[in-house]
């Protein structure tokens, strides 16, 4: 359930600010990371803390995958996500079928939902094309031998 932020403060908005620069769902250790190039004393505990507290108070979203740190989306549009197995990167993914989805889903349950977590996982261009790589250098090796 959402509740309201009391106050803004510098920590948070800064934080808020580097996280709606980037499009990557960074960690908290990633975060923390930027962070630190603009407040050089802020710890790593005050990063998480206030990271929770923008993600209740529904300023952005918090991604829990399955054996993985969470990541942090400052992307508030209605959009799923798709993680590489290989490297961790998280895209976001715009499907327009993933709705009637929900409607279906509160028509069938007597649950009051409040929201939903899907994600696609499969490997990203840049893991895909170094797979792809490996394997037609081990086929040129396997045929040369």
């Amino acid at each position: 359930m959402k509740t309201s932020i009391r106050r803004i403060t510098k920590q948070r908005r800064v934080i808020l600010e580097e996280l709606k620069k980037t499009k990557s769902h960074p960690t908290a250790d990633e975060l923390y990371q930027m962070v630190r190039k603009r407040i050089p004393n802020i710890s790593l505990g005050t990063v998480y803390r206030n990271l929770e507290t923008l993600a209740s108070c529904g300023l952005i979203k918090k991604l829990e995958t399955a054996g993985s740190q969470k990541r942090f989306d400052a992307n508030m549009d209605d959009h799923q996500h798709v993680r590489c197995i290989c490297c961790g990167r998280v895209d976001d993914l715009y499907c327009d079928l993933i709705n009637p989805l929900e409607c279906v889903m509160k028509q069938n349950s007597d649950y009051e939902i409040f929201d939903y977590n899907l994600e696609f996982i499969g490997l990203c261009p840049e893991c895909r094309a170094k797979k792809k790589k490996e394997k037609e250098v081990g086929r040129r090796e396997k045929d040369g031998m």
